[in-house]
């Protein structure tokens, strides 16, 4: 007779433990603590926060690796995207250093400077770890922002968080030292004697250094790397980014469970979506032009201010008297948010549709320009005084064009010959430009696409405001929506450079 254990749990009747200390057990979140300005984002948090800041630490820091995306694309040196980036950064995404503070890290401003900061990279790796491509991208724009912030930090500092790191570094021995000295001497580049008997060495296998390698900087035998300290950089970002690829890939695998949850879902898509262009919208105190009348009668010059969407609209409008429905709908906010008032809007589009009867346009198209600005409509279409001006992000996922439409987004929607073709009717001629901007195009870089047609056609404006100082690098960010195009295209040709960044361009919320 089999003789069983009284102590051992059947497994077909599990200890259950009762529901009801399950529903009000005591959390096991907890706050975390940041003794170090760097991250490596090993860990994910571990405390609660409120759905608002879900959305809006994420949203900040999606601007930031926006901007870094589309410095690389525009080509920029690293010090350029220094410049570019710092006062972004310290607008949406600020990290102070430990010695900013006399209490140090322990500060309760740093500490939630750098929650913030540890939050937003996990949100965002949650909403970017759906598709390949996306988590490509993520782990890119991660390590360039790495890299500022590795860069910027100072050296005490710097040293105090690689040591935190268990980073799996061998330390070379004083006697290999000597053995390899002639060797070292001669792989490594500016490199003295002195430097290999006073400076430290590290083994590292050889793939985890591969710019090093590239480079030809470092001695490389029987697969491991002999890095200097001075490159300790490379090192540390090469586990960051190991680190990285292993966390998406664990991330992609549980993603899929917060489809069901329909607060997050929505949130997460559509941070994933905004990833090609960020979203944007115009602040109220930011839609008209100071000191600047917009009526029906001056839409026609401050056309050639326009981006190339809506100057396309403008000049199909101007060409068959008439726009369909979208069309009508995507110029008619863009107008709305120059400034033009509603009843100078009716003026406008009565004056251009001249083909047909007061009786007609009252009946068929007035009422749409009054619901566009919220004078009729529902309850809450009033309440929120119409519709707001579509940005980039929404005219390029949203109501693509049909046969005989003219709204969209033309680096997207039209064919590389009749964008071309656009281009150089509007007074882009620039072979190097038309080409820059092909390639953009068929690398899905709409936006930047846009950006270097208006950095070409305020090229020399742009290059005095830099050298007067006027205008800061912040004030010159990339253009994700038509109407902030219009406003930094008006200022720059008419030498409005005196105003500050927050009165000339558009202040962005997601």
């Amino acid at each position: 007779m089999i003789r069983h254990d009284s102590a051992r749990i059947d497994p077909k009747r599990r200890a259950a433990v009762d529901y009801k200390k399950k529903q009000f057990a005591t959390p096991t979140y907890k706050q975390q603590d940041y003794p170090h300005r760097l991250n490596i984002y090993q860990l994910p948090p571990l405390a609660e926060i409120r759905l608002e800041d879900f959305e809006q630490w994420a949203i900040d820091r999606l601007r930031i690796l926006a901007e870094l995306e589309a410095c690389s694309f525009r080509n920029k040196t690293p010090a350029e995207t220094a410049d570019h980036i710092k006062p972004l950064l310290d607008k949406w995404l600020r990290l102070d250093a430990n010695s900013s503070s006399a209490q140090g890290s322990s500060d309760a401003r740093l500490q939630d400077q750098r929650r913030k900061d540890h939050y937003s990279h996990f949100i965002l790796r949650l909403a970017f770890s759906s598709t390949e491509d996306l988590r490509r991208r993520f782990a890119r724009v991660e390590g360039a922002l790495f890299r500022l912030r590795f860069q910027a930090e100072n050296a005490k500092e710097r040293q105090d968080f690689v040591a935190s790191l268990s980073l799996d570094w061998e330390a070379v021995s004083e006697q290999e030292k000597r053995t390899l000295a002639q060797d070292l001497l001669s792989a490594t580049p500016n490199l003295k004697k002195s430097d290999i008997e006073e400076g430290g060495w590290f083994k590292v296998d050889f793939e985890t250094v591969p710019e090093l390698v590239e480079a030809r900087r470092i001695f490389v035998k029987w697969g491991k790397a002999y890095v200097p300290s001075k490159e300790q950089m490379s090192m540390v970002l090469a586990g960051f980014h190991d680190r990285l690829e292993q966390g998406m890939e664990l991330t992609a695998r549980a993603r899929p469970r917060l489809d069901e949850d329909d607060r997050l879902s929505p949130i997460l898509n559509h941070l994933s979506n905004n990833f090609a262009v960020p979203d944007s919208t115009l602040a109220d105190s930011d839609t008209a032009l100071s000191g600047t009348t917009i009526n029906a009668s001056s839409i026609d010059p401050l056309s050639t201010h326009f981006p190339l969407c809506m100057r396309n609209l403008h000049m199909t409008l101007r060409k068959n008297y008439h726009l369909k429905h979208f069309g009508r709908l995507q110029y008619t906010l863009f107008l709305k948010g120059l400034g033009l008032t509603m009843e100078d809007c009716l003026i406008f589009w009565r004056q251009s549709f001249k083909l047909i009867t007061d009786e007609t346009f009252n009946k068929e198209y007035r009422y749409n320009t009054r619901h566009a600005y919220g004078d009729v409509g529902g309850d809450a279409v009033r309440r929120g005084r119409g519709y707001s001006p579509f940005s980039c992000q929404k005219i390029l996922t949203e109501h693509p064009p049909g046969s005989g439409e003219s709204h969209g987004c033309p680096y997207r929607h039209f064919s590389v010959d009749n964008l071309t073709s656009l281009l150089q009717v509007t007074g882009v001629n620039d072979r190097e430009v038309l080409r820059g901007v092909k390639e953009d195009v068929d690398k899905k870089r709409y936006h930047i696409a846009c950006n270097r047609v208006f950095e070409w056609a305020h090229k020399n404006e742009i290059r005095q405001v830099k050298e007067d100082g006027t205008w800061k690098a912040a004030d010159l960010d990339t253009i994700v929506h038509p109407n902030t195009y219009f406003k930094r295209s008006y200022l720059l040709k008419r030498g409005l450079a005196g105003e500050s960044g927050q009165t000339q361009a558009n202040e962005m919320e997601m």
